[in-house]
């Protein structure tokens, strides 16, 4: 840590429409609306080829019983297909529930299906530290040890809202979901000497987060790939399990990208260009925790580009814009 605190960016609570961003180069992202086992497999061929040697595959596997996670068959298809030599990588979390200990995780693991592969909660022995390159709030940051031990990183995501990020992308996904239960993830989100261990938050809390995750990203460099799922996206984490908020916005279809900017980015476009009826409360989530902070501060340390090429490969990876994607979207059924 640096011995001066920095100052936190500011605008998380405000939008930038597509065509208000700086011009400059623009990532791939492909889209499906096939939100099935079929839908993951196709998607994913579309990035694979930057995975090599061991591989993780990072997923929230979520609490006891959890409703709204990535359906466990669709994961179990990819990996007998495209991964029979993969590790779905999880840690512990910071607070406590079915996922606080490492005994307590595996019983969740078991509860939620999570059994037809081999899942290395990475640090059931201890953290160590990757390096943050270009960060204001971190010089490095504690990542579940085991981490070290893989080539290559599908990171696989469901996304959703969030209460403490507004939203829970590819981003979170590895800022979060990588540190270390009582070390990384204590230094995101808790002051030094505070009772709250919740008490970072806002713009200052998505900086602190997506420092870890570059973290992460920079230590796989070109051997990591993204893949967001747009389904049953309530406003609360999979962290909440059985008390998430209903869902209330349509589903959407999957992403995948090889920049995390990039895949997040058209995931919250996809959002905000849905009706005000479909959107409003996954948006107001959004903006009330101030969690497009996420967006231009990945931006602002290079992580990868807001502006993309969005690929239908539901008809031959024609260019899509983001209103042809969500149109006709139908209300969510649980």
């Amino acid at each position: 840590m640096q011995n001066v605190k920095p100052t936190p960016g500011t605008g998380g609570d405000h939008y930038i429409p597509y065509e208000e961003r700086e011009k400059g180069p623009e990532s791939t992202v492909y889209f499906t609306r096939d939100l099935s086992a079929e839908g993951l497999k196709k998607i994913f061929e579309r990035v694979k080829g930057r995975l090599t040697g061991k591989i993780g595959i990072k997923l929230h596997t979520g609490e006891p019983d959890g409703p709204n996670i990535i359906p466990r068959p669709w994961v179990e298809n990819l990996v007998r297909q495209e991964l029979p030599d993969a590790v779905i990588v999880e840690t512990n979390t910071y607070y406590e529930g079915g996922r606080y200990t490492t005994e307590d995780h595996r019983r969740t693991l078991e509860t939620n299906g999570w059994t037809f592969c081999p899942v290395d909660i990475m640090d059931a022995e201890g953290s160590v530290p990757f390096p943050v390159r270009g960060g204001k709030w971190f010089t490095e940051v504690e990542m579940g040890k085991n981490l070290e031990n893989y080539d290559s990183l599908l990171v696989l995501t469901h996304f959703k809202g969030h209460s403490k990020g507004g939203f829970g992308g590819s981003n979170k996904n590895i800022g979060i979901g990588c540190a270390g239960g009582q070390t990384g993830k204590k230094a995101i989100h808790t002051t030094p000497g505070s009772d709250d261990m919740w008490d970072i938050s806002n713009e200052e809390f998505m900086e602190r987060m997506t420092e870890s995750a570059k973290a992460v990203a920079d230590h796989f460099g070109e051997r990591i790939v993204y893949i967001n799922v747009m389904r049953n996206m309530s406003v609360s984490c999979d962290c909440e399990g059985t008390a998430a908020e209903p869902v209330v916005t349509p589903n959407v279809g999957i992403l995948a990208s090889t920049d995390i900017l990039a895949v997040d980015a058209a995931s919250v476009d996809l959002v905000y260009a849905m009706k005000e009826e479909e959107h409003h409360a996954l948006v107001e989530r959004m903006e009330s925790r101030h969690g497009l902070r996420q967006i231009t501060y990945m931006k602002e340390l290079g992580m990868g580009n807001d502006r993309y090429t969005l690929l239908d490969i539901d008809h031959g990876d024609a260019p899509i814009s983001l209103e042809e994607a969500v149109e006709g979207l139908e209300p969510f059924k649980g």
